[in-house]
């Protein structure tokens, strides 16, 4: 691997313009982008003074002059399109939520297993300098036994019926955008849950508009989230200990201040962010150390790591009662696997 990764974006949609935008900010290479029009590719090319583009993804992950895949297309072809990446031998970081069904992460995984190619999902929040600040109070004991997570999500996003958001066969919802956040942050800092709760409301089109959560994880633990799409709100963050909390400004997944404070509510320390971009480089960043230490998995975020929250957003989807594509054609897969619940039943508000 040469010291300069080049990165190539499988997609040229909004996410990838971020993407490309923050990385030639922080003095990363962006190589090439692939759309499947290619009028498309080179007008994105153009714009962000990329040296080439792709009618087309297979001519993306073929291409000699690029060393790594970002797969940034709708979740529906997350899959697909990773394990079109892994099948020409290019890692590939592929954007969250990493697949729609946790069968179908654990085929990408087992694909780049078999293959010894990296693979990881694109969960920025987990690389973020202010993320490393809450992982160290943790860690130090600052927060004592931590007993709650706390989270919330809330957009107000597009209403269209006719749009992304709301079409069951673009995998859409609010889990797969908004509480994919919730849920990632929640185990990155308790681990799995035990037991999943969830309560939600579903589109005219019967995806979740907006889903309430409670994960039980290990010992007396547990993380709540709210993630609703129909809604603007604060999109902050606690973190409660027996000897103190964490407030995380919102939006709480993004590169933000977070506060300590002590058991007696004093203010203890603050972290404040040095903002160069939004931050999405970090995780580039630690794809570009694994590839140079010639690791196939980040310890930051395993493809474990990630199998385990597609589980619990598969659960949280069956609970509020909505049934995408995927859900049908792996319900046998996916029932063997799901984590357990206080009922069996659907639920809803």
């Amino acid at each position: 691997m040469t010291d300069r990764i080049r990165w190539g974006l499988l997609g040229a949609g909004g996410i990838a313009g971020t993407f490309a935008e923050n990385l030639r900010t922080e003095g990363l290479h962006v190589q090439s982008v692939a759309a499947r029009d290619g009028a498309k590719a080179q007008a994105f090319a153009d714009r962000f003074g990329i040296p080439s583009a792709h009618a087309g993804y297979r001519a993306l992950v073929d291409d000699p002059e690029v060393d790594a895949v970002y797969v940034n297309t709708t979740h529906n072809f997350h899959a697909e399109h990773a394990l079109l990446a892994i099948a020409a031998g290019k890692p590939v970081l592929v954007e969250k939520a990493f697949t729609v069904t946790a069968a179908q992460a654990r085929q990408v995984a087992d694909a780049a297993r078999a293959a010894g190619v990296f693979a990881m999902e694109a969960m920025w929040t987990r690389f973020l300098p202010s993320t490393d600040f809450v992982r160290a109070r943790i860690a130090d004991g600052s927060l004592g036994e931590v007993r709650a997570v706390i989270t919330d999500h809330s957009q107000k996003l597009n209403p269209d019926p006719k749009g992304r958001l709301h079409n069951p066969e673009l995998a859409g919802g609010a889990l797969l955008d908004l509480g994919v956040y919730n849920v990632s942050f929640a185990l990155d800092l308790l681990g799995a849950p035990s037991a999943v709760i969830g309560r939600g409301t579903l589109t005219a089109t019967g995806v979740d508009a907006e889903v309430s959560m409670i994960l039980s994880h290990t010992g007396t633990a547990r993380s709540e989230g709210h993630a609703t799409m129909v809604s603007a709100g604060p999109s902050r963050g606690l973190v409660i200990g027996t000897d103190g909390y964490l407030e995380i400004d919102g939006p709480f997944y993004n590169w933000t201040t977070v506060r300590r404070y002590t058991g007696r509510h004093e203010l203890a320390e603050t972290f404040e962010p040095h903002r160069t971009s939004r931050g999405m480089h970090f995780q580039a960043l630690e794809v570009e150390r694994c590839l140079r230490e010639g690791l196939t998995e980040s310890p930051r975020l395993t493809l474990d790591d990630s199998i385990a929250v597609m589980g619990v957003l598969d659960e949280l989807r069956r609970q509020v009662g909505c049934r995408l594509p995927e859900d049908a054609r792996e319900s046998a897969a996916t029932a063997d696997t799901r984590p357990s619940t206080a009922s069996e039943r659907p639920a809803r508000w």
